[in-house]
């Protein structure tokens, strides 16, 4: 009969060597049906839990070979740097580029997120706001919530147009980026910018660019005009002179 080993040796063999396993597998292991003792060896070990399949897999702190998310698969079950699941989400949902949808983020951590999401906006720890039909949840920081809106917004309108603007070879992402970027500059800046992106696009951009990011045609066609033309007023928005005159010497004229 096989000597039964007592100690942290026997869960931690076992996992070396299976990388993950159950609270039954464990305890098999072991040698007792006692949960907390289980759970004395394995924090002396130092170890980790799924935030897939219930939390029902554990595996030692030191195995886990997290990618650029911070997760990490192993036979369908689910691990994060995180530790559980609404850990996970909440992150996920911070750090998400323009918000995230529940479906998105389901099809990110490969489980089903609704109830943590719920859970997390019902304890005012992320927002959400419904655009385009669907609930999107964002970060509560109030910096971070309006560029990720911006970039959601401009994900929405470059699908809406369709390959209408800029043209089909951009990214959703690189559009949102984009629409994000305009709306940072100042007024000789914004000109300037869209001006230089209708150029890129050679005929027809300055209209093509003017529907993109929402100005006049005549306004890009200034901007491309100023730019090749060296006419950039440099540490000025308008032209010395431009803009409205002083009340007073509206008054003397």
């Amino acid at each position: 009969m096989a000597r039964i080993r007592f100690g942290e040796e026997a869960i931690g063999s076992l996992l070396e060597e299976q990388r993950i396993a159950t609270l039954l597998e464990l305890k098999q292991a072991l040698g007792s049906s006692a949960t907390m003792t289980v759970f004395r060896k394995l924090k002396a070990l130092g170890y980790r839990t799924s935030y897939s399949h219930r939390g029902e897999y554990y595996t030692l702190a030191n195995l886990p070979h997290f990618d650029e998310q911070g997760l990490w698969r192993y036979r369908a079950v689910c691990f994060s740097r995180d530790g559980n699941l609404l850990a996970t989400t909440r992150r996920f949902v911070e750090e998400a580029n323009a918000g995230v949808a529940a479906s998105e983020l389901r099809g990110l951590l490969q489980v089903e997120v609704k109830e943590p999401l719920l859970h997390l906006y019902h304890q005012r720890r992320i927002d959400r706001e419904e655009i385009g039909g669907v609930n999107v949840y964002f970060s509560r920081e109030p910096g971070m919530r309006r560029n990720q809106r911006l970039r959601r917004e401009g994900w929405q309108g470059g699908w809406e147009l369709g390959e209408s603007p800029v043209s089909t070879g951009v990214s959703p992402e690189l559009k949102a980026a984009m629409i994000l970027f305009f709306s940072l500059l100042d007024e000789q800046q914004r000109r300037l910018y869209a001006g230089l992106e209708a150029h890129k696009l050679g005929y027809g951009g300055d209209r093509r660019i003017a529907e993109f990011l929402g100005v006049g045609v005549p306004t890009v066609a200034r901007g491309r005009r100023e730019l090749f033309g060296e006419q950039v007023q440099r540490g000025r928005v308008r032209k010395e002179g431009g803009g409205r005159k002083p009340a007073e010497k509206k008054r003397r004229e």
